[in-house]
Protein backbone atom coordinates (compact mmCIF):
# COMPACT_ATOMS: atom_id res chain seq x y z
CA UNK A 1 0.00 0.00 0.00
CA UNK A 2 1.25 3.42 -0.72
CA UNK A 3 -0.08 6.97 1.06
CA UNK A 4 0.74 10.33 0.56
CA UNK A 5 -0.29 12.42 3.67
CA UNK A 6 -0.73 15.84 3.88
CA UNK A 7 -1.34 17.54 6.97
CA UNK A 8 -4.55 19.37 6.44
CA UNK A 9 -5.95 22.70 8.00
CA UNK A 10 -8.89 21.55 6.06
CA UNK A 11 -9.46 18.78 3.22
CA UNK A 12 -12.81 18.18 1.84
CA UNK A 13 -13.69 15.71 -1.03
CA UNK A 14 -17.23 16.21 -3.21
CA UNK A 15 -18.86 13.91 -6.40
CA UNK A 16 -21.00 15.48 -8.49
CA UNK A 17 -21.17 18.54 -6.45
CA UNK A 18 -21.86 16.71 -3.04
CA UNK A 19 -19.72 17.04 -0.44
CA UNK A 20 -18.73 13.44 0.75
CA UNK A 21 -16.39 13.81 2.97
CA UNK A 22 -14.76 16.98 5.36
CA UNK A 23 -12.02 17.50 7.92
CA UNK A 24 -11.29 20.80 9.63
CA UNK A 25 -7.33 20.18 10.98
CA UNK A 26 -5.94 16.51 10.44
CA UNK A 27 -4.48 14.37 7.65
CA UNK A 28 -5.86 13.97 4.04
CA UNK A 29 -4.57 10.74 3.01
CA UNK A 30 -4.85 9.65 -0.69
CA UNK A 31 -4.32 5.70 -0.68
CA UNK A 32 -3.36 3.23 -3.05
CA UNK A 33 -3.64 -0.05 -3.05
CA UNK A 34 -1.14 -1.99 -4.93
CA UNK A 35 -1.39 -6.07 -6.22
CA UNK A 36 -0.29 -8.13 -3.70
CA UNK A 37 -1.16 -6.04 -0.66
CA UNK A 38 -2.87 -7.79 1.88
CA UNK A 39 -5.08 -6.83 5.37
CA UNK A 40 -2.13 -6.87 7.52
CA UNK A 41 -0.82 -3.92 5.00
CA UNK A 42 -3.34 -1.76 5.90
CA UNK A 43 -3.35 -2.66 9.70
CA UNK A 44 0.14 -1.69 9.10
CA UNK A 45 -0.01 1.54 7.22
CA UNK A 46 -2.98 3.03 9.66
CA UNK A 47 -1.29 2.41 12.82
CA UNK A 48 2.16 4.24 11.28
CA UNK A 49 0.08 6.81 9.93
CA UNK A 50 -2.66 7.81 13.39
CA UNK A 51 1.22 7.44 15.50
CA UNK A 52 2.89 9.07 12.65
CA UNK A 53 4.37 12.75 14.39
CA UNK A 54 3.28 15.19 11.85
CA UNK A 55 1.54 17.99 14.30
CA UNK A 56 3.64 20.55 16.03
CA UNK A 57 4.34 20.76 20.16
CA UNK A 58 4.52 23.97 21.89
CA UNK A 59 8.04 24.43 20.79
CA UNK A 60 6.97 23.98 16.91
CA UNK A 61 8.70 20.75 16.54
CA UNK A 62 6.67 17.79 14.99
CA UNK A 63 6.51 15.54 18.11
CA UNK A 64 2.81 15.45 18.15
CA UNK A 65 0.21 12.67 16.36
CA UNK A 66 -3.12 12.53 14.80
CA UNK A 67 -4.23 10.59 18.01
CA UNK A 68 -2.44 13.39 19.93
CA UNK A 69 -3.73 16.35 18.65
CA UNK A 70 -7.61 14.79 18.23
CA UNK A 71 -7.57 16.06 14.30
CA UNK A 72 -9.80 14.04 11.79
CA UNK A 73 -8.78 12.10 8.42
CA UNK A 74 -9.90 12.37 5.03
CA UNK A 75 -8.96 9.35 3.15
CA UNK A 76 -9.29 9.41 -0.80
CA UNK A 77 -8.60 6.07 -2.81
CA UNK A 78 -6.40 7.04 -5.87
CA UNK A 79 -5.12 3.88 -7.72
CA UNK A 80 -3.04 6.57 -9.75
CA UNK A 81 -0.45 6.34 -7.09
CA UNK A 82 0.67 2.90 -8.49
CA UNK A 83 1.26 4.94 -11.72
CA UNK A 84 4.61 3.67 -13.24
CA UNK A 85 5.49 6.67 -15.82
CA UNK A 86 9.57 5.14 -16.31
CA UNK A 87 8.80 4.05 -19.82
CA UNK A 88 6.99 5.57 -22.65
CA UNK A 89 4.17 8.96 -22.15
CA UNK A 90 1.33 6.71 -21.05
CA UNK A 91 1.26 5.62 -17.29
CA UNK A 92 0.53 1.85 -16.85
CA UNK A 93 -1.41 1.02 -13.77
CA UNK A 94 -0.49 -3.05 -13.60
CA UNK A 95 0.89 -2.20 -9.83
CA UNK A 96 -2.64 -0.86 -8.56
CA UNK A 97 -5.00 -3.90 -7.18
CA UNK A 98 -7.69 -4.69 -9.09
CA UNK A 99 -11.35 -3.00 -8.10
CA UNK A 100 -12.40 -5.47 -6.17
CA UNK A 101 -9.83 -6.01 -4.42
CA UNK A 102 -8.59 -2.24 -4.29
CA UNK A 103 -12.12 -1.67 -2.72
CA UNK A 104 -11.87 -4.02 0.04
CA UNK A 105 -8.33 -2.88 1.65
CA UNK A 106 -9.43 0.76 1.39
CA UNK A 107 -12.35 -0.03 3.28
CA UNK A 108 -10.17 -2.04 5.73
CA UNK A 109 -7.84 0.50 6.09
CA UNK A 110 -10.50 3.29 6.51
CA UNK A 111 -11.98 0.95 9.29
CA UNK A 112 -8.77 0.54 11.54
CA UNK A 113 -8.44 4.57 11.40
CA UNK A 114 -11.59 4.32 12.89
CA UNK A 115 -10.67 1.99 15.56
CA UNK A 116 -7.66 3.60 16.72
CA UNK A 117 -10.11 6.48 17.53
CA UNK A 118 -9.86 8.80 14.42
CA UNK A 119 -12.78 10.80 13.15
CA UNK A 120 -12.28 9.38 9.64
CA UNK A 121 -14.45 11.00 7.01
CA UNK A 122 -13.92 9.03 3.24
CA UNK A 123 -14.79 9.58 -0.48
CA UNK A 124 -16.50 7.93 -3.00
CA UNK A 125 -14.31 4.47 -4.50
CA UNK A 126 -13.79 4.44 -8.26
CA UNK A 127 -15.45 7.21 -8.48
CA UNK A 128 -14.36 10.75 -10.38
CA UNK A 129 -13.81 13.31 -6.93
CA UNK A 130 -13.15 16.83 -6.81
CA UNK A 131 -10.41 16.93 -3.50
CA UNK A 132 -10.06 19.99 -1.95
CA UNK A 133 -6.68 20.09 0.56
CA UNK A 134 -5.26 23.44 2.50
CA UNK A 135 -1.85 21.89 3.28
CA UNK A 136 -0.74 23.38 6.48
CA UNK A 137 2.69 23.64 6.72
CA UNK A 138 2.97 22.66 3.73
CA UNK A 139 3.62 19.05 5.47
CA UNK A 140 3.20 16.16 2.93
CA UNK A 141 4.92 12.48 3.48
CA UNK A 142 4.59 9.56 1.24
CA UNK A 143 4.91 5.92 3.04
CA UNK A 144 4.77 2.15 1.50
CA UNK A 145 4.16 -0.54 3.52
CA UNK A 146 7.09 -2.76 4.20
CA UNK A 147 5.95 -5.02 1.19
CA UNK A 148 5.54 -2.11 -1.12
CA UNK A 149 8.48 -1.08 -1.00
CA UNK A 150 10.54 -4.22 -0.97
CA UNK A 151 8.65 -5.49 -4.46
CA UNK A 152 9.58 -1.69 -5.55
CA UNK A 153 13.00 -2.02 -4.75
CA UNK A 154 13.41 -5.71 -6.64
CA UNK A 155 11.11 -4.18 -9.92
CA UNK A 156 14.03 -1.56 -9.65
CA UNK A 157 16.50 -3.93 -9.60
CA UNK A 158 15.32 -6.42 -12.03
CA UNK A 159 14.71 -3.71 -14.56
CA UNK A 160 16.62 -4.26 -18.03
CA UNK A 161 18.34 -1.04 -19.92
CA UNK A 162 16.62 0.41 -21.97
CA UNK A 163 19.98 0.96 -24.44
CA UNK A 164 22.24 -1.33 -23.51
CA UNK A 165 26.05 0.34 -23.82
CA UNK A 166 28.44 -0.50 -26.89
CA UNK A 167 31.99 -1.06 -25.60
CA UNK A 168 34.43 0.97 -27.30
Amino acid sequence: MRAVVQRAARAAVSVDGKITGEIVGGLCILLGVGTGDGPDDAEWLADKIVNLRMFEDDDGKMNRSLLETGGGALVVSQFTLYGDCRRGRRPSFTGAAGAEEGKRLYEHFVERVRRRGVETACGVFQTHMLVEIVNDGPVTLILDTPRAEQDAKKEWDNREPKHKRHEV
